[in-house]
């Protein structure tokens, strides 16, 4: 690419499924953005080790070996500073950001949650889902703010709710999607067709994923 590429660090505290479909994505020779650093919250995060294979830089910084949040996040502070991220993206992290934080980082920090917001943010959103008798789900990309899942959305996907639905079930076809957006998402950002201005993402509604995408789940199709 005749442009640079936009460094990425990305935050995660278990398996790191998401951080590797933005791997994958950075490696096409067009993409925007390339993962320089890998962080997380737990020392034996299962992604730590796929990010390493990949050549990536990583860091664990476990929540008990610090006397407090701040000095938590100064140490994170302190890796950050050293990898020069243009963009953070929260990928499965699972750990609230002070404000300080999020201050510091607003507008250039992406986050992936699987539902569709606003609708059920905070956890156990399949099983929510479920039980409110909805029959779509799916996963919300969006710029991170100081309200928990409330920042503006870059992009959304949806998927079915079906019949006999599982909270384990839904949220495996949920991340198939979540695979597919992130990426893109992170791409728009990355090119500068999307920001976020005045608490709003603009541009998002000109840079749809995929304009054409069309998901109706009709009660009848749950019988």
């Amino acid at each position: 690419m005749s442009a640079k590429r936009k460094r990425v660090v990305v935050l995660i505290s278990g398996s790191g499924s998401n951080m590797m479909a933005l791997v994958a994505a950075a490696k096409a020779a067009d993409y925007p953005a390339e993962i320089v650093g890998v962080i997380s919250d737990k020392a034996d995060a299962g992604g730590l080790a796929k990010a390493a294979a990949e050549g990536i830089a990583t860091f664990a910084f476990p929540r008990k070996d610090f006397a407090s949040k701040d000095a938590h996040e100064a140490a994170i502070f302190s890796a950050l500073d050293e990898l020069s991220p243009d963009i953070l993206c929260l990928a499965g992290y699972m750990r609230l950001l002070t404000a300080t934080f999020i201050q510091r980082y607003e507008g250039r920090m992406l986050n992936i949650h699987p539902s569709l917001l606003p609708l059920f943010p905070g956890l156990h959103t399949h099983q929510r889902a479920i039980d409110a008798g909805m029959r779509i789900a799916g996963c919300t990309v969006h710029f991170v703010t100081e309200g928990m899942d409330e920042g503006p959305v870059i992009g959304q996907a949806a998927v079915p709710i079906l019949s006999g639905d599982t909270a384990e079930s839904l949220a495996a076809r949920v991340l198939t999607v979540e695979h597919q957006i992130y990426p893109q998402a992170l791409r728009l950002f990355a090119e500068g067709r999307v920001s976020m201005e005045g608490g709003k993402a603009v541009g998002a509604e000109a840079s749809a994923v995929a304009p054409k995408a069309q998901l109706i789940s009709l009660i009848g199709d749950r019988a």
